[in-house]
């Protein structure tokens, strides 16, 4: 009986293993967590420009990066992706105004030190556990 205990617990491991260590990297628009219920936190005071987006600035207040994770279990990766995204660049918004700024340019995807310079898709990584996204971007005054 104690070897057939032995065995399911071995069973159990062999299919759940795969599944917690899945590590999925998902290109997700920009636009949809910018339509996100959580992206009305977001100031509209402090703006943000994705990819190789660069407005005129009359000083950059230096370059910064975030990474931020939240709970996918059990929940969309889309959905996780999202909230994750709009964690991020509250985070990003608060560093410039912090600097004395008031915009963030440059903004790309900086998951796993893995750079993707976009204005539509930003990276997201997506396991069985949690969810998270990394970016960096330059603070300046516009």
């Amino acid at each position: 009986m104690r070897r057939l205990g032995f065995l399911a617990v071995l069973t159990i491991l062999a299919v759940a293993r795969p599944a917690l260590g899945r590590d999925d990297h998902l290109m997700l628009p920009i636009k949809d967590a910018l339509a996100s219920p959580d992206a009305a936190k977001l100031d509209p005071g402090v703006k943000l420009y994705f990819g190789h987006a660069r407005p005129s600035a009359s000083r950059s207040l230096g370059t910064y990066t975030t990474n931020k994770k939240t709970n996918g279990f059990g929940k969309d990766d889309k959905v996780a992706c999202e909230r994750a995204f709009i964690s991020a660049m509250l985070a990003l918004q608060q560093r410039a105004r912090a600097q004395g700024g008031n915009a963030v340019v440059g903004i790309a995807s900086y998951y796993k030190k893995i750079v993707t310079a976009s204005d539509k898709e930003y990276m997201c990584g997506a396991g069985a556990i949690v969810v998270g996204v990394a970016f960096r971007g330059e603070v300046v005054k516009l």
